[in-house]
C-alpha cells in the first residue's frame, strides 16, 4: 500500500533554517513535487526496528516514520536537535536526535535496521561519498537497508532551483550517478527508481536507491 507523507500543520514545526526546504512542501504544484519524491523514499523503507534519518532538518518525516518503525533516530549537522526533539516530544513522537556528521556517525556498529538519506548525499563532495557509505554500512545491521533520494540534475532542475533563489552548484556537489557508484561499491543494490512527474514530460527529476548490507561478517 502506498502511504502518503504525513505532514503536520506548518506552524507546528520550529522555524526552519534558511536552507531547510520545509516551506516548499506547502506550496501549490511545487509542494506536490516535494511530497511525492519523499513518498517514494518512505515507501521503500521496511517496517519495524530502528531507523536513522540523516539530515532530519525540521523533523518533517518523523510522523510518517513513526508509522513504520519502533524507534526513530536522527542526525543533522545544522539543526537544533534539542529544540526539534522537544517539539515532537510534545506531540508524543519519540525521536532520539543528535547533532553530527554523516562522515563520522556517533553510533555503534550494526545498530540500525534502516538508514534514510533524503536530499542529503548530493551535498557531499564526490570524494567524501565512499567514507559516508562506509559509515552507513558500519551502523547497519546485516540485511539492513540504505534508502536514499537525490535530485537528477537536468536543465529543468537547475532552472527550478534558480526560481527558488538557489544556485544549484553552490549546494549540490555530487550527481545521482556519483551517489549510485559510491553506494554500489559498498553495498548490494536492491533496486533504483526515478520520479518522473506530469506524465514524464519533464523527464526524471529524482532518483531513489535501495541498497542492502549483505555480508554478516563485515562491519
Amino acid at each position: 500500500m502506498i502511504r502518503k507523507l504525513k505532514l503536520l500543520k506548518k506552524e507546528q514545526y520550529p522555524k526552519p533554517e534558511k536552507s531547510d526546504p520545509l516551506p516548499f512542501y506547502y506550496w501549490p504544484v511545487i509542494g506536490k513535487l516535494y511530497r511525492e519524491r519523499v513518498e517514494l523514499c518512505l515507501n521503500a523503507l521496511p517496517f519495524g526496528g530502528r531507523v536513522l534519518e540523516v539530515g532530519f532538518g525540521s523533523g518533517l518525516l518523523f510522523p510518517s516514520l513513526k508509522e513504520r518503525f519502533d524507534e526513530i533516530h536522527g542526525i543533522d549537522l545544522n539543526a537544533d536537535a534539542s529544540e526539534i526533539q522537544a517539539v515532537f516530544d510534545r506531540l508524543g513522537i519519540a525521536a532520539y536526535l543528535k547533532k553530527g556528521d554523516i562522515l563520522d556517525l556517533p553510533y555503534e556498529d550494526r545498530f540500525f535496521d534502516a538508514v534514510l538519506c533524503v536530499s542529503v548525499l548530493e551535498h557531499l563532495q564526490p570524494d567524501s561519498l565512499p567514507r559516508a557509505m562506509a559509515e552507513i554500512k558500519r551502523v547497519l545491521k546485516p540485511s539492513g537497508n540504505l534508502v536514499y533520494g537525490v535530485p537528477v540534475e537536468r536543465t529543468f532542475m537547475v532552472l527550478m532551483f534558480r526560481l527558488l533563489g538557489y544556485a544549484i552548484r553552490n549546494h549540490h556537489f555530487s550527481t545521482e550517478k556519483d551517489v549510485a557508484r559510491a553506494a554500489e561499491a559498498c553495498l548490494k543494490k536492491v533496486t533504483t527508481s526515478v520520479y518522473t512527474p506530469f506524465g514524464g514530460c519533464l523527464g526524471a527529476l529524482y532518483a531513489v536507491g535501495i541498497y542492502e548490507k549483505t555480508n554478516p561478517s563485515e562491519q
